[in-house]
């Protein structure tokens, strides 16, 4: 997947200065043009963004339905997530943070960030949340104050960052809370989901299969495979699969590597398993998606 600085370079505001770019973190306004930009990507970055929109409205394409997005609407982005932008009113305007996967999570201020970014999905089957109106303002605020803190010369602007990075979050969390009285989701439920999203964008590559992440969390794959459908009404396995596929297309996309070193890379038993998956859940062959590729 593209790392943060690697994206930010596709669909960024060309008007900031390369150094801004290199923080583990980027938050920038967003509208119609930038918006529509990020599908070039097709979801192939390792990052979290949060998006707050402020006016207009925004249509994206989420496992198979079309959610829309209105000013107080939170929209949140967690690494690998299959979105496609779909279209944005004229007067589309909102803010976006990002912040890079592994930066992000090693960061000890801010070790909820999984939680926070997958709560909307867990509580709500989505990745979106109405927050309201006055919690909007204060994150809008406080994202504001990220964009001049990047933009300054400040001698600690690093330390700085990851601390407005980190009031933000927690910020974030508490408006959540607000936002969700009613849990649908049991807590145990919650955390069992969390720690499985937790270890798929380590291990997927080498371990497809449901023991592994079952015996990590030391429950059953049944009962791994029951908490993942009642989450989100997919399964283990589509998981797994959606994340080497999107691996396996970015790297067609992007790398010189050959479909035999792609299958290695990502564990497969040999190159015809390798192709055959692909031609399954991509409807072309990996060597027909690479010759389409601009």
């Amino acid at each position: 997947m593209y790392s943060l600085n690697e994206a930010l370079k596709i669909f960024a505001p060309n008007n900031l200065p390369e150094r801004d770019k290199d923080e583990g973190m980027y938050c920038f306004e967003t509208n119609h043009e930038t918006a529509l930009r990020t599908n070039v990507m097709q979801g192939f970055i390792a990052c979290f963004a949060f998006t707050l929109v402020d006016k207009g409205w925004l249509k994206i394409r989420y496992n198979n339905s079309e959610l829309v997005f209105h000013p107080n609407d939170l929209y949140t982005y967690s690494p690998g997530l299959p979105v496609t932008v779909i279209a944005t009113s004229d007067d589309f305007h909102g803010y976006c943070l990002f912040s890079d996967e592994h930066a992000a999570i090693e960061a000890p201020a801010v070790h909820d960030l999984v939680h926070i970014a997958y709560l909307p999905i867990v509580q709500l089957h989505e990745p979106k949340q109405t927050l309201p109106a006055d919690a909007t303002q204060h994150l809008i605020a406080k994202m504001q104050e990220i964009i001049s803190y990047l933009q300054s010369d400040h001698i600690y602007k690093g330390e700085v960052l990851r601390m407005l990075y980190a009031i933000f979050l927690l910020d974030l969390q508490n408006a959540q809370n607000r936002a969700i009285v009613h849990r649908e989701t049991p807590q145990r439920v919650e955390e069992i989901f969390i720690g499985f999203i937790r270890l798929l964008p380590k291990h997927f590559a080498q371990h497809h299969d449901i023991p592994f992440y079952a015996s990590k969390l030391n429950i059953s794959p049944v009962y791994l495979s029951r908490v993942v459908r009642q989450v989100t009404g997919r399964t283990v396995v589509d998981y797994i699969n959606q994340m080497l596929l999107m691996e396996a297309s970015f790297l067609l996309r992007t790398s010189q590597l050959s479909i035999t070193q792609i299958a290695d890379r990502l564990h497969f038993a040999d190159t015809p398993s390798f192709s055959k998956f692909f031609l399954r859940l991509k409807g072309q062959s990996p060597r027909a998606y690479r010759e389409k590729t601009p």
